[in-house]
């Protein structure tokens, strides 16, 4: 039998010719620090868009995550339960505090983070949870906010993948104390790289905005409320250029058009792979009735000792499919360092093991999801 094969990378950044101007014209009008006008219209926007009562813009979703455990003064001694299934700056930002992860395991369905497990790792030590909204799909926030609550537990949202998202009618990244999130090359709205935290504590925000900007109270000195600016807290450097932000907020014209582009091509998927389901060949992502989701990711599962040969059919189809994260528990730094063992999270490391993400972008339509679910099925059939 002869293979077919196509062109259809994993991701393609989604520019559109407003984009290129948007970011020449701040160019030509000097906009190119942080901090600026720009970034302040964006930073409204988010606002609006969410609905959250404060929305600051950072260099990326890990320096919003940083920002967010200096501002909440996570330190030592204390613990903070996370997903192990994460990117690894969920982590890193509560070790660079002095605080230890403690990982969780994750729903088998939605991979996300599995509150019944949350509650048996909490301690007298716990100070706060990290819920990474997986594929732009939240998590079980009524059940996490309810631990958080009853435990007096700060709650930060991982939203990383998640603009655009909602759970229970709210955006997702305003449910907790702080969300944070991402607008790298590969996310729904790209600034190239850039973040954004967001909170309805005008305490927490305050001290963030001061943290942000190098410890000092400039940004209240730009908005006209001291004479002058100086050192008042601990602090770095989270802000981002106004051309990133130019970027960033001609994208946001188009989040309603890019979110329901994606979300036709996972929708395509999910109900391409039913009749594989049935034969017993894969299994769809699980959708949680409270979640809407972006169509961030379209993640699926086959057996782990058929994952790599799949993925590695895919490939040599010209389809870029791509596993995802490598369980933090069992990474180097989390054996050697922090004391994990394999076998200590038995559903995170199993979906780990079969997970395969396909192609989802702007570059794509119903002809290449065709494609791809066809050849998916030659391969899984053969």
């Amino acid at each position: 039998m002869t293979v077919q094969t196509k062109s259809i990378p994993f991701v393609q950044p989604d520019l559109a010719d407003a984009d290129i101007e948007a970011v020449v014209a701040a160019l030509r009008a000097g906009h190119i620090g942080g901090n600026g006008v720009v970034s302040r219209r964006v930073q409204a926007r988010l606002r609006d868009l969410t609905g959250a009562r404060h929305a600051l813009l950072t260099t990326s979703c890990s320096h919003a995550l940083e920002l967010a455990m200096m501002a909440l003064n996570i330190g030592p001694g204390d613990e903070v339960i996370l997903p192990s299934f994460a990117f690894v700056t969920a982590a890193t930002a509560v070790i660079r505090q002095g605080a230890r992860p403690v990982f969780a395991e994750i729903d088998e369905a939605t991979f996300n983070l599995d509150p019944d497990d949350v509650a048996r790792r909490i301690t007298p030590r716990t100070r706060a949870i990290i819920p990474v909204h997986y594929a732009g799909q939240g998590c079980r926030m009524h059940d996490l906010l309810e631990l958080a609550h009853r435990h007096n537990l700060l709650l930060i949202e991982d939203a990383a993948q998640a603009i655009g998202a909602s759970y229970g009618g709210r955006a997702l990244g305003t449910l907790g104390h702080i969300g944070c999130f991402s607008f790298h090359v590969t996310k729904n709205l790209i600034a190239g790289e850039g973040g954004a935290f967001l909170t309805n504590d005008d305490d927490i925000a305050r001290r963030a905005e001061i943290i942000r900007e190098k410890g000092t109270n400039r940004t209240a000195f730009l908005r006209g409320e001291v004479d002058k600016y100086t050192w008042v807290d601990i602090g770095s450097s989270f802000i981002p250029s106004d051309l990133l932000a130019a970027l960033l907020e001609s994208q946001l014209n188009r989040l309603e058009e890019i979110t329901q582009h994606r979300l036709a091509l996972w929708h395509r998927y999910y109900h391409g792979m039913a009749g594989m389901e049935a034969d017993g060949l894969l299994i769809r992502p699980g959708l949680d009735p409270l979640a809407q989701i972006n169509g961030h990711i379209y993640a699926f599962r086959v057996a782990p000792e058929k994952r790599d040969a799949v993925i590695g059919a895919l490939k040599a189809r010209g389809i870029g499919a791509t596993f995802h994260f490598v369980p933090l528990h069992s990474s180097p730094y989390g054996r050697n360092v922090l004391g994990c063992n394999p076998g200590d999270l038995p559903v995170t490391e199993r979906v780990a093991a079969s997970l395969i993400r396909l192609p989802l972008h702007a570059g794509m339509g119903a002809p290449e999801v065709d494609f791809i679910l066809e050849q998916l099925e030659q391969i899984l059939t053969s």
